[in-house]
């Protein structure tokens, strides 16, 4: 068996045994073919139109991600569909010539898709009237009964997406936070033990540094997961019974945490990276200062993972305000001895001031939003 036959193989299990993103995407492919299929059978087999793909064709497009987007895409698409199909009947009616009418038609419906308001569904522009130029039988009729059809296939769709196991995307957005906070956390860990022993070279420094530039790109899918979960309660019948666990400020508040997280260990990698180029880091690690920084950074660590669990209770209420007095603690002590800096090397001192202004910055603002989280004179 082929690896892509076994991840196919896996992805199939994992619908079948837990809720997840292979069977959100499973759902939603059998709820596209039951509104074409329903579509079909109420316009092709019941009322027999004259234009029944139509109506199949446009249902199974409008089984979006979200409801929203479904209500938002339909209108779009109907503009698009109703723009094409009443242009090119026009223009067959008035010309008596089909090559003519397509040879003017199609450039002026192409650049009516590239508008900004029709957004991605321009192209339909474009469809509905391929779909009258290349029909035998053109008539104001047949024009009426395209646009009628498309509209029925767009409420059914829509219905369709609305009514039977509308999607949320509440879990992504819990995952993508998670994730991040993790990779976060492991990386100021990981930098802090390997601080003290003085044992950190340029590959890893690398390796750290990649690593937190990653960073950015796992708090941009934090932003977009909470987006999509904000998005698909939006006209969503399961609103109410997923009131507790909607996206709300604790996943905004957690998302900043993040961003400024990586922000900052970005730039201490960086300047570590800087230190391992030039062979210092033998000589940092026997200074009391890098000690209190690693304690620093395992602190730091905590709290971002802390901050950004979004769990209750007054455990974790108190493990946080711990955490940041202990890391404030840290903070105070890498103050104290700034002083000494002063008197050393240039170079070193230059050095430090750029980790501890760092420091700093991401100390403020994990006592901010830790500040917010707790109730008023408790942090």
């Amino acid at each position: 068996m082929s690896r892509k036959t076994r991840g196919a193989a896996r992805a199939v299990q994992r619908a079948w045994e837990q809720p997840g993103r292979e069977r959100d995407l499973a759902a939603q492919a059998l709820k596209a073919a039951f509104a074409a299929w329903a579509s079909w059978a109420v316009v092709g087999w019941w009322l027999h139109a004259p234009m029944a793909f139509v109506a199949p064709f446009v249902a199974i497009l409008l089984v979006e991600s979200t409801v929203y987007q479904s209500v938002a895409h339909a209108l779009q698409q109907l503009a698009a569909i109703a723009s094409g199909t009443v242009m090119a009947t026009l223009l067959v009616l008035l010309m008596h010539n089909r090559i003519g009418a397509m040879g003017l038609v199609l450039p002026l419906v192409v650049l009516l898709g590239s508008w900004s308001r029709l957004g991605r569904q321009g192209i339909y522009t474009a469809t509905g009237a391929l779909f009258v130029l290349t029909d035998t039988q053109v008539s104001l009729t047949g024009c009426a009964a395209r646009i009628g059809e498309a509209v029925f296939g767009a409420a059914v769709g829509i219905t369709v997406n609305a009514l039977i196991r509308p999607p949320v995307y509440l879990r992504n957005a819990h995952a993508a936070i998670h994730e991040a906070a993790q990779e976060t956390g492991r990386l100021l860990e990981t930098a802090s033990g390997r601080l003290v022993d003085g044992q950190w070279d340029v590959d890893e420094t690398q390796a750290w540094h990649r690593q937190a530039l990653h960073l950015q790109h796992l708090v941009t899918r934090c932003r977009s997961a909470v987006g999509w979960s904000r998005e698909s309660l939006w006209g969503n019948v399961r609103r109410r019974t997923l009131a507790s666990s909607r996206p709300n400020k604790d996943y905004e508040d957690a998302t900043v945490v993040l961003d400024n997280a990586a922000v900052h260990t970005t730039e201490l990698t960086r300047t570590l990276l800087e230190a391992a180029a030039r062979d210092r880091q033998a000589h940092w690690s026997r200074l009391p200062l890098i000690r209190g920084y690693a304690d620093f950074l395992a602190r730091a660590a905590q709290i971002v993972r802390l901050s950004a669990d979004g769990g209750a209770g007054q455990d974790r209420e108190d493990t946080l305000r711990q955490a940041v007095r202990e890391m404030r603690a840290a903070m105070d002590g890498l103050r104290r001895q700034l002083p000494d800096l002063v008197l050393g090397e240039p170079e070193e001192a230059s050095a430090y001031g750029a980790l501890l202004l760092q420091a700093q910055r991401l100390a403020g603002n994990l006592e901010a939003s830790a500040r917010q989280e707790a109730p008023p004179g408790h942090v």
